[in-house]
């Protein structure tokens, strides 16, 4: 795709506004991708169309502006703003003689550049070699002169078809080295499902904080920038929350609008964190003044993933951008609903935690365990998961462990063999509250809200 490891290549960004203007916080965005890349845009045209082209999407007089801007900026490359049909990314190329690249193609390149764990990096060839697909017969036109009959079958519809078996030998390829990555990936699942810790995902659009976040929660490095997909690979960490209750944090890639249908199926490690968390941390760019337009963007993406039904927090971030307090807000039923912070400046960053407690961490109590000298195996997993809040030995032998577990794995557990649930010494958390350590004030601005002054 773009060509890395020299200097930034020339581009002309082309966007148009199918049945209106373009938006100039779209075309800002689309910007910010190519720079994302690694690209130096050098020109940008707009325009405006009820309907595309089918030859060129953008029509035959915007194509000749094209080809024009791309030899006044001596550029080497075309970023096209909208999902192009392989006929249409091929007439562009012949008449401007330079290579086009669609939005997918963009977004493609920039996972590719961004991924690091091995899985990533399969998912991201996968999804490129299904998009490349379409656009193979790009390279061979030229030799595709002679066709039908023995004898005059032409080199370029052999090498078409030879580059076709080899593609479509490495997809499957791909798609069964995956598999098996998933099937390890669920047999970890599984072990972890004995101690069920409450997995919790962070989501949102991109840049909007996600992996500031994901640090300030968990103080764990990641590679954090004022950039489109900073992240990529999902990381997952153990967060502890008040009333020593713990769970799982998942930072997951971001969303964008018209994400491409290639990475959705493909980045199957991600999505697959985000349909098993108990509850999503929706992260939202308080100063984005697009916020609710891509809070509804990620939305809708998380129905077509399969993450619609699953509870979600909202988080709004960079309040210190707009000067805004740190507030903690209910919703007409007194459930925590919507947390105002900063993860650079450290601000409401109890609130949050207390938050994730109290909507996770109804159904946990804190209760004496007897185990018999038998059961050690499952003293080790409940070490394992932070569990155990207390350990005493007695002179039998068994042992007596104070833990912190959902209720209804204490009793499930409660009726086997060397296992005895003994009687709680006192309730834990007996109203969860978000009561902040700090004065406040209540918000005037905005109801069932607390506000720090």
């Amino acid at each position: 795709m773009l060509e890395h490891g020299r200097a930034p290549q020339r581009v002309v960004l082309v966007r148009l506004g199918l049945g209106g203007a373009v938006k100039p916080l779209d075309l800002e965005e689309f910007e910010q991708l190519a720079r994302s890349a690694g690209t130096e845009p050098v020109a940008v045209i707009t325009g405006r169309r009820e309907r595309p082209d089918p030859r060129y999407f953008v029509g035959s007089g915007k194509a000749q502006e094209i080809a024009a801007a791309v030899r006044a900026a001596n550029a080497e490359l075309i970023l096209i703003d909208h999902p192009l049909s392989p006929s249409q990314e091929r007439n562009l190329e012949q008449l401007a003689g330079r290579r086009v690249l669609d939005r997918s193609g963009l977004i493609l390149d920039i996972f590719a550049q961004r991924a690091r764990s091995f899985e990533g990096k399969l998912e991201v060839e996968l999804a490129q070699l299904k998009h490349l697909s379409t656009r193979l017969v790009r390279g061979w036109t030229h030799l595709e002169r002679q066709k039908g009959g023995i004898g005059l079958r032409g080199p370029g519809e052999t090498q078409l078809e030879t580059d076709r078996r080899l593609l479509m030998a490495r997809v499957r390829s791909l798609t069964q080295r995956l598999r098996q990555l998933k099937l390890q990936r669920d047999t970890g699942r599984s072990a972890r499902r004995e101690i069920p810790v409450p997995a919790v995902a962070l989501v949102g659009y991109t840049n909007a904080g996600k992996s500031t976040l994901f640090h300030a929660l968990t103080g764990s490095e990641v590679y954090i920038a004022d950039q489109l997909f900073a992240t990529l690979d999902p990381t997952v960490r153990r967060v502890q929350l008040p009333g020593s209750a713990a769970v799982v944090l998942a930072d997951t890639v971001g969303f964008i609008r018209e994400l491409p249908h290639e990475l959705v199926a493909a980045f199957q490690s991600t999505l697959q964190e985000t349909r098993d968390a108990r509850l999503l941390l929706h992260v939202v760019d308080a100063s984005d003044p697009r916020r609710d337009e891509h809070t509804a963007q990620v939305d809708a993406v998380l129905r077509e993933i399969g993450a619609g039904a699953i509870p979600q927090l909202r988080v709004y971030n960079k309040i210190d951008r707009g000067g805004l307090a740190p507030r903690f807000e209910r919703d007409a039923e007194g459930q925590a609903r919507t947390i105002w912070v900063s993860a650079q400046q450290q601000l409401g960053l109890p609130w949050l935690r207390e938050a994730i407690a109290e909507r996770l961490g109804f159904d946990v109590q804190r209760r004496w365990l007897r185990l018999s000298p038998s059961a050690g195996a499952l003293r080790a997993r409940l070490h394992a998961a932070a569990a155990v809040r207390d350990e005493r030995a007695l002179s039998d032998g068994s042992l007596e462990l104070l833990v912190e577990l959902p209720a209804a794995q204490l009793h499930r557990w409660s009726g086997q063999p060397g296992i005895s649930l003994l009687p709680p010494p006192e309730p834990l958390h007996a109203a969860l509250t978000c009561e902040p350590s700090e004065p406040y004030l209540e918000s005037e601005a905005a109801p069932n809200s607390i506000v720090v002054r």
